[in-house]
This record gives C-alpha cells, sequence and structure tokens, in this order.
C-alpha cells in the first residue's frame, strides 16, 4: 500500500484512509474527485455512509453532515455557492438545521476570493471550529463545524 500525506499537515496516511489520523482533515483523492466516509457515533458498520462528490476540484465548498438529527441526516451534503450562507433553524435558512439546539439564525457562511469564513451571528449555544468556540473563523478542508447538535465537515478544492 502506497503512502499519501496530508495536504494540512503532513503527516503519512495511508491510501485507504479517508481522515488524516493526526489532524482529522479530510484526505483528497487524486483526479479531484473526493469520496468520504462518515461514522456515526454508534459502534456499527451499517451507520457508515459514503458520500460521492464529483468534479470536487471545481466546484464550490461544501458542508457535509457528519452528525446529525431530523431535518439533516449523516451523508447529506450542503453547497456553498452563494456569497452567503446562512445555517439555522429557520424554515428561511439556507442549510435548515432542525432542532432545539440551533438558534433560528445562527451561522452565516461567507465566500469570497480569499476562501470561506463561518461566523456565529448571535446564537445561544455558539458555533464550534473543531471543538473550538468561534464567532468568526476562516475554513479549511476537513474542518469540523459544530452548530448545535449537528457536526458538519467542510471540503472545497484546491
Amino acid at each position: 500500500m502506497s503512502d499519501r500525506f496530508c495536504h494540512r499537515c503532513g503527516h503519512r496516511a495511508t491510501t485507504d484512509a479517508n481522515f488524516c489520523a493526526s489532524c482529522g482533515a479530510g484526505l483528497l483523492i487524486d483526479g479531484g474527485d473526493l469520496t468520504i466516509n462518515i461514522t456515526s457515533d454508534a459502534d456499527i458498520a451499517e451507520s457508515d455512509v459514503t458520500v460521492q462528490i464529483p468534479h470536487f476540484a471545481d466546484g464550490p465548498g461544501v458542508l457535509v453532515v457528519r452528525r446529525g438529527v431530523e431535518g439533516a441526516e449523516a451523508g447529506d451534503v450542503y453547497t456553498l455557492d452563494k456569497s452567503v450562507t446562512v445555517a439555522g433553524r429557520s424554515d428561511e435558512s439556507d442549510i435548515l438545521l432542525d432542532d432545539i439546539t440551533v438558534s433560528r439564525r445562527h451561522a452565516v457562511f461567507v465566500r469570497s476570493a480569499d476562501g470561506y469564513v463561518v461566523r456565529d451571528v448571535g446564537s445561544l449555544n455558539g458555533t464550534y471550529v473543531n471543538r473550538v468556540s468561534v464567532t468568526e473563523a476562516t475554513l479549511v478542508t476537513g474542518d469540523e463545524v459544530q452548530i448545535g447538535k449537528f457536526r458538519l465537515v467542510f471540503l472545497v478544492g484546491e
């Protein structure tokens, strides 16, 4: 088995790995397509979800639900193709996360020429990036964004 290296931290990863064992970043697959395996918190093999994201390198950033509840289930993909994408519990949200732990207008994802930023917009339970509470954070591929009980993995082509 040949090795490859994490684009974020440089840690060696085997070719069958989907996430870096050191920093948790999603590992890119040659050719621009990306397949990620998302495992729920349960230790049940049947709970694994495989998500195929075609033409990954050419498109906008995406959020893939790693752990969700009603309204967004593990494996759901949200494309961040607007300049501002709103995530929250409101029916008017671009990303509807229907759970009491999510504020009606919880966070926004801002797309610019420099990349993507997530901003908490005064939510009650806060927004977390890689398990650290943030009011605003620049996102890189593999970052985990937590909004309420939902955990979403951010991915963008290089």
